[in-house]
């Protein structure tokens, strides 16, 4: 069994932690995967964070303590897993855009039957929620004891990361905090 990634790991500016959460790996249930995209969104100041306007009751969790996840919904038909950055009471929160499938492909192609190839299991924030079978009902969850729980992989990878604008925004979209293992097949995008 993997270790969980220590509440300290989150509490760090929001764009390390997305940074460094590339090559960890994401558990729920009998599934895991490793992250191999991320985007950073950083509060207040970002007005593509759903922290841009302040506290809600949707957005709450982006302000409480760190390492917690996030999952809101979106097209009315998606799920989408954040990890909560930054001091509680600081907003900062890191999508997980994409994962290399590791365990539990069967469930997950059960739960993703459309996706021809292991590389279109888990490439888009939609994809891999539903692939990993994690719902709104794991939104608040602490990512350090579970359901979901985030882990340091058994053997560190050595890869290059990647910076791009983030995908699929409109506002405050000429920020290059979107980060990715270069030359991943399993990135959502090949930019």
């Amino acid at each position: 069994m993997r270790a969980a990634l220590k509440r300290s790991f989150y509490l760090r500016p929001t764009i390390e932690v997305a940074r460094e959460l590339l090559g960890k790996i994401v558990i729920h249930g009998s599934t895991s995967g490793r992250i191999v995209e991320t985007e950073a969104y950083l509060g207040t100041g970002d007005l593509a964070a759903h922290a841009a306007a302040g506290i809600t009751n949707r957005n709450r969790v982006i302000f409480g303590p760190p390492g917690h996840a996030y999952v809101y919904f979106i097209y009315g038909m998606y799920e989408c897993l954040n990890i909560v950055a930054e001091p509680e009471g600081e907003a900062g929160c890191v999508l997980i855009r994409a994962l290399e499938p590791v365990d539990g492909i069967a469930a997950m192609r059960k739960r993703r039957p459309t996706a021809n190839r292991d590389e279109d299991l888990a490439n888009g924030p939609g994809k891999l929620t539903r692939a990993l079978g994690i719902t709104l009902r794991d939104n608040g969850c602490d990512v350090t004891r579970g359901p979901v729980v985030v882990c340091a992989p058994d053997k560190e990878d050595t890869f290059e990361i990647g910076i791009s604008l983030r995908i699929g925004i409109t506002k405050s979209a000429d920020l290059p905090l979107r980060f990715f293992v270069k030359g991943s097949r399993f990135v959502s995008r090949h930019r």
